[in-house]
């Protein structure tokens, strides 16, 4: 039945992806807030889908610490799952991702509509830059703006490296950061096609006010915290 449930999922996934690329694709002229709050009809969708075939729900706490102006979410990378969830949970986003994603047909099309942020880790100091200039545009459009400091997933009671960029954005630009734990790997397994059946608990921290920090000063703060909340998840 998982395989059965999966298959399902991903022909949903499959079919309803392609729409709602080309939609934004079309809806380019509008403005950046609103153009992501209808792509994110496709994350309801998915997680509504999700649920429905695949018996995979979520559950988010701390929400009270959401800042009430554009932030950046330095989150936990696990799974798939947390680049459609965020969507959902938190205000209208972009994401900072590899450059070659954006050449995915449809989705990484989609993703160069919503004006997401490549980045090319090989180029350096260049390459942080680049990310400051980006982010702050993209601040000040109104979007928040997020990022995976572990820059790739890892499994379950595992951990990467946390790379200074997301804390470079937000002691450069003094913006607020919001840390973001969760257990969705335990569900939905990097590179996994069998998402199991179950309730993925998703924490967002207290917010962290970056003026006057160092950015590895706000590294060290953030990996402590996600780090000690996947602790208490696993």
């Amino acid at each position: 039945m998982l395989w059965i449930r999966s298959i399902l999922f991903l022909l949903g996934l499959l079919i309803v992806t392609p729409i709602f690329s080309i939609l934004v694709i079309l809806l380019f002229p509008l403005p950046d807030v609103m153009r992501s709050r209808i792509a994110s009809g496709w994350a309801h969708f998915v997680m509504f889908w999700l649920r429905l075939t695949c018996n995979l729900d979520y559950q988010v706490r701390g929400q009270e610490n959401m800042p009430d102006h554009p932030s950046i979410i330095l989150s936990k990378h696990q799974s798939a799952w947390e680049t459609i969830g965020l969507q959902i949970i938190f205000p209208p986003q972009v994401w900072v991702m590899k450059r070659s994603l954006l050449l995915i047909p449809f989705l990484g099309w989609a993703f160069v509509a919503l004006a997401a942020i490549p980045i090319d880790r090989s180029a350096g100091r260049e390459a942080l830059k680049k990310l400051v200039a980006n982010g702050k545009d993209r601040l000040e459009r109104g979007l928040w703006v997020v990022i995976f400091p572990e820059g790739t997933r890892t499994m379950p009671g595992e951990k990467s490296k946390y790379h200074i960029g997301g804390a470079w954005l937000a002691a450069k630009t003094e913006t607020t950061v919001v840390p973001v734990a969760h257990n969705a790997g335990k569900y939905w397994r990097k590179n996994a096609f069998i998402k199991h059946p179950g309730t993925i608990q998703v924490v967002i921290g207290k917010p962290i006010e970056t003026a006057g920090l160092k950015p590895d000063q706000v590294n060290k703060q953030v990996e402590a915290w996600i780090e000690t909340t996947m602790s208490a998840l696993d």
